[in-house]
C-alpha cells in the first residue's frame, strides 16, 4: 500500500464532466460562478487587513520604497498564480493545492498540504476575525459607542494594555490620555467579572462575525457571491477615492529619501506585504461551482492579482507622500493620514471600509476551508460526514459548521501575534508544492489541450543555474559567516544554508532536466520568504505537521479510496 499513490487527472475530469464530482453523487455543488465573480472573490480575499493595517508597518520600515516590495511580492505571487492557473484549468475540482498535490506527488504529500492549508484558511481566518473585531470596535468608538474592554479583546492584549496603562500612570499620565490599547486593557483587567481566579475576557465581536459569515456561507454560493461582489465594489470605490483624494495632498518631499533604511529596510516589511497578498489562491477551492472552470479560474486569479497589485502600489505611494514614513507605524494608517490633515469624516468612511474589507476576506476563506475538507473526505482521508452536500443549499454543510466552530471558538481567546506567521508559512508551503507540482504534471491529452490554460515554457537549463550563481555571489558573505560560525549561529542562518543547498540541487536538476523557469523561480522565491519567518514559527509548523501525520496514519491511510480493496469503487 504505497504512501505516494496518485489519482488520475483524466478520471477526475471525466467524472466531473458527468456530474459525479470526483467519484461521488451527482447532487453536488451548484455552478454559479463566472470570471467576474471569481475576480471579485480574489480581490475580496486579498484586499483586507494588509491594505488597511499592515501596510503602515511595512512603510515605517521601508519608506516610499515599500512600493517596490509590493512589485517584488506580486511577481513572486504571480509565478505561483500561473502555476495555480494551470492546475485549476487541468484539475477543475474543489480542493485547491490539496487536489493538485494528489495528482502529482501522491496521497501522503496531498494529506500534508491539505493539513497545511488549514493554517492558511482556518487559522488565517482566526487572525482576520480578530482584526475585524479591532476595526469594528474602532468604528464604534468613532460614533462614541464604547464596548466594555472585557468583551472586546483577548487576555494577552488586555495584559499588554494594562501594563502600558500602569506605566503611563506612573509616569504622571492620566486615564484621559491612555492609548486605545491601554484604555481597553485597563478597562478589561479592572472590570472583568471573575470565575474563581479566572478573569472573563472574551472577544465577542470576533465570535459574532464568524457566526454570521458561517450562516451566510451555509446558505449557498449564490448568496455568498452576491455579498462578496457588493462588498468588493464598495471597498474598491473607497480605495480608489482615497488614492484620488490623497493625491491632492501628496508632498513629494516625503518621497525623499526613497529607501531611508536601504533595501534591507524595504525587505523588513516582507512578512507584512506578503500577508497582504494571501488569499488569491482561495478561489481555486470553488472549481466545482464555476460555470467554466478551465477558462475562468485562471483568468479570475490573474486578473485579481493584477488589480490588487496596482491598488497596493498606488496606496503605498499616496500614504508615504501625504505624511512622512516615520509616522506610519499605526494600526489604521489610511484613516490616520486623513485625520492628520484634518479630514476626519474621510477617516470614518475608511473605518467602515476596513470593516467591510475584512468581512469579505472572512467570507472567502470560510468558503475555502470546508471545500478542502470536503475533497479530503471524498478521498476517504476524513470521515464521510465532511463531504455531505446540503440537498437544498448545495453547500458542504457539515464541513461549513465545523469550520465555523474551528474559527469562532479560538477567536474568542487568541491573539494575532503567532497566528500571522503560521498563516504565512502554511500558505508559502502550499505555493512551493504547487510550483514544483507543475513540473511533474502528465502530458495533456489532445482533447484537454484545447481547453486548458498552459503555463508558458521557458527553458531553464542555463537561466536557473545563472540565477543561482548570482544569488550565491551576492550572498557569499552571509554564507561564509554562517559556515564559519555554525555552532553559534541562529536557527535563521541554518535555514538560510538549507535554502542555499536546495537552490544548488534545483539548479543542477534544471540543467539536467531543462525545467521551465516560471515554476522554479516561483518555488524558490516562496521558499526564500519561508526562511525569513522566525524559527519559533517553524517549530510550531513542524508540530502541526506531526499532529497531521499522526491523524493520517490512524485514520486517513486506512480509509483512503485508493486502498487496493477499494480501487474498483473508486
Amino acid at each position: 500500500m504505497s504512501l505516494f499513490r496518485k489519482k488520475s487527472i483524466d478520471k477526475i475530469v471525466q467524472e466531473a464532466e458527468t456530474g459525479l464530482t470526483d467519484g461521488h453523487s451527482a447532487s453536488g455543488l451548484k455552478k454559479e460562478l463566472g470570471v467576474k465573480d471569481l475576480t471579485f472573490m480574489g480581490i475580496a480575499a486579498v484586499v483586507g487587513a494588509g491594505i488597511f493595517s499592515t501596510i503602515g508597518t511595512a512603510a515605517f520600515h521601508g519608506g516610499p520604497g515599500i512600493s517596490l516590495l509590493f512589485v517584488i511580492t506580486a511577481i513572486t505571487c504571480g509565478f505561483s498564480a500561473l502555476c495555480y492557473a494551470e492546475f485549476a484549468s487541468r484539475v477543475p475540482i474543489a480542493g485547491s493545492a490539496y487536489t493538485y498535490a494528489y495528482v502529482t506527488f501522491g496521497e501522503l504529500v496531498a494529506w500534508i498540504i491539505g493539513w497545511a492549508l488549514i493554517l492558511e484558511y482556518a487559522i488565517g481566518n482566526i487572525v482576520v476575525a480578530i482584526s475585524w473585531s479591532g476595526y469594528f470596535v474602532n468604528l464604534l468608538e468613532g460614533f462614541h459607542i464604547h464596548l466594555p474592554g472585557w468583551l472586546s479583546t483577548n487576555f494577552e492584549q488586555a495584559e499588554q494594555g494594562y501594563a502600558e496603562a500602569i506605566a503611563h500612570l506612573k509616569a504622571g499620565g492620566t486615564k484621559e490620555t491612555f492609548s486605545k490599547l491601554a484604555r481597553i486593557g485597563y478597562d478589561a483587567i479592572t472590570n472583568a467579572p471573575m470565575i474563581g481566579n479566572w478573569r472573563v475576557i472574551l472577544n465577542i465581536p470576533a465570535l459574532i462575525i464568524v457566526i454570521l459569515i458561517t450562516m451566510l456561507v451555509y446558505r449557498g454560493i449564490k448568496e455568498s457571491k452576491k455579498s462578496t461582489n457588493a462588498m468588493v465594489i464598495f471597498k474598491i470605490c473607497v480605495i480608489v477615492g482615497v488614492i484620488i483624494l490623497g493625491a491632492f495632498y501628496v508632498d513629494t518631499d516625503n518621497w525623499t529619501p526613497f529607501m531611508p533604511n536601504g533595501f534591507k529596510g524595504v525587505l523588513a516589511g516582507v512578512s507584512a506585504v506578503f500577508y497582504a497578498y494571501i488569499g488569491f489562491d482561495a478561489i481555486s477551492t470553488t472549481a466545482e461551482e464555476c460555470k467554466n472552470p478551465q477558462r475562468d479560474l485562471p483568468r479570475g486569479m490573474i486578473y485579481s492579482l493584477i488589480i490588487c497589485t496596482v491598488l497596493y502600489i498606488l496606496i503605498a505611494l499616496v500614504l508615504t507622500g501625504m505624511v512622512n514614513y516615520s509616522q506610519l507605524k499605526v494600526d489604521d494608517p489610511l484613516a490616520f493620514v486623513f485625520e492628520k490633515i484634518g479630514l476626519h469624516k474621510i477617516g470614518y468612511i475608511i473605518s467602515v471600509s476596513a470593516v467591510v474589507a475584512t468581512t469579505s476576506v472572512l467570507l472567502v476563506f470560510q468558503l475555502g476551508q470546508p471545500r478542502i475538507w470536503m475533497s479530503m473526505s471524498r478521498d476517504g482521508l476524513l470521515p464521510k460526514k465532511f463531504s455531505n452536500v446540503h440537498p437544498k443549499f448545495g453547500t458542504p454543510a457539515f464541513a461549513t459548521i465545523i469550520t465555523g466552530i474551528f474559527v469562532g471558538i479560538p477567536s474568542l481567546f487568541m491573539s494575532i501575534s503567532r497566528m500571522t506567521d503560521l498563516t504565512s508559512i502554511g500558505t508559502l508551503f502550499a505555493f512551493v508544492l504547487v510550483c514544483f507540482g507543475v513540473l511533474v504534471l502528465p502530458k495533456l491529452s489532445e482533447g484537454t489541450k484545447r481547453q486548458a490554460f498552459r503555463l508558458p515554457y521557458i527553458n531553464g537549463q542555463f537561466i536557473i543555474p545563472v540565477l543561482a550563481a548570482i544569488f550565491i555571489y551576492f550572498g557569499q558573505d552571509r554564507i561564509v559567516t554562517a559556515l564559519s560560525e555554525t555552532n553559534s549561529e541562529s536557527y535563521q542562518e541554518i535555514l538560510y544554508l538549507v535554502f542555499v543547498f536546495i537552490l544548488l540541487i534545483v539548479a543542477l536538476f534544471s540543467f539536467i532536466r531543462k525545467f521551465s523557469v516560471i515554476p522554479i523561480v516561483g518555488a524558490m522565491c516562496c521558499l526564500y520568504l519561508m526562511i525569513e519567518i522566525p524559527p519559533v514559527s517553524w517549530l510550531w509548523f513542524f508540530i502541526w505537521m506531526i499532529i497531521g501525520l499522526v491523524l493520517y496514519s490512524i485514520y486517513g491511510r486506512k480509509h483512503s479510496k485508493l486502498n487496493d480493496h477499494k480501487l474498483d469503487e473508486y
